[in-house]
């Protein structure tokens, strides 16, 4: 029993190693927009995230992909790609816009919420701890965008249809990651994404050694750590922790979002702001639980990782 208790509880810090990583992103990215443009980031971070995970395939997936099952890999890596350009592109503009690592970590955090409700268009249940959670959701997100009387921003905006972008990507993962090695996927989808991305700098954005130099560390960080570490991290502590566990462990990811923020960046929000913050994460908690009479996949976390 003891011996059991012991790997859960190592298997519940790796899982939360993972979340502290990807809360701490956001703040990497925030830092990283002040410097270079959205595709820049992107397309550098993405291709240092995918040459990252080589080790993580040699460890985990050391089997040799069949010849038909390459093509396959390859297509689903093109078309999970460019959803996550699209997601990612949206997201790091948004926290352009916004200039809020708290506030972006939190909006982005409601796909947990989305994915389920999604359910409703594949004829599943969707059960009541999934309403509740949408209910909260979309309290606090009211409470954290509207700001006095300016009203909703465009970040926001950009934020809240990347939010939709990373829905629309989880559930091709979901689909995916059954079919083919979920870490080849992964690293495939990402060096997609950022050959896209940089093709995109070069056509829009003036790519300049001085600002790549100034937001290298950002960009490091965003490329290995919260590809390379955290998604072995996830690998590992998935493995003997409870799929509900896990899910509500790894939601945390919004809640070291804004601790990053205020500590790195010192950032503040309104009462009303912190408010919708908590009613938020109460909303993705409860989106996590299940009733026995709900059928609806786990994935809405088993695959975070991919998109970081």
């Amino acid at each position: 029993m003891v011996i059991i208790m012991n790997i859960k509880l190592k298997s519940g810090l790796t899982l939360l190693i993972a979340a502290i990583i990807w809360g701490f992103a956001f703040v990497a990215q925030r830092v990283g927009a002040d410097y270079v443009g959205t595709f820049t980031f992107n397309g550098i971070r993405f291709l240092l995230g995918a040459c990252s995970l080589l080790p993580v395939i040699l460890i985990f997936e050391k089997k040799k992909v069949a010849k038909e099952e390459l093509k396959i890999l390859l297509i689903y890596s093109l078309v999970a790609g460019v959803a996550l350009f699209a997601a990612s592109s949206l997201q790091q503009y948004g926290i352009f816009l916004t200039g809020s690592a708290g506030k972006a970590s939190f909006i982005t955090g409601l796909y947990t919420v989305l994915v389920p409700v999604c359910a409703l268009f594949m004829h599943k249940r969707v059960g009541m701890f999934t309403w509740i959670g949408v209910a909260l959701s979309v309290t606090g997100l009211y409470l954290i965008c509207m700001n006095g009387t300016e009203g909703i921003s465009a970040g926001d905006i950009v934020l809240m249809v990347g939010t939709l972008f990373w829905t629309f990507h989880i559930i091709i993962v979901d689909y995916v990651t059954k079919r083919v090695p979920p870490i080849k996927f992964a690293m495939g989808q990402f060096f997609v994404c950022g050959i896209i991305s940089l093709l995109c700098a070069l056509i829009f954005e003036d790519i300049t050694v001085s600002g790549i130099s100034k937001a290298i560390i950002p960009i490091l960080y965003g490329g290995f750590m919260s590809v390379g570490v955290a998604y072995t991290c996830q690998i590992v502590g998935q493995k003997n922790a409870e799929p509900t566990w896990s899910a509500i462990i790894l939601s945390t990811e919004s809640v070291f979002g804004a601790i990053g923020g205020a500590l790195i960046l010192h950032e503040t929000m309104p009462l009303r702001g912190y408010i919708g913050c908590v009613l938020i994460f109460a909303g993705i908690i409860f989106a996590q639980l299940r009733t026995r009479s709900e059928n609806i996949s786990d994935s809405s976390v088993k695959d975070k990782s991919q998109i970081l």
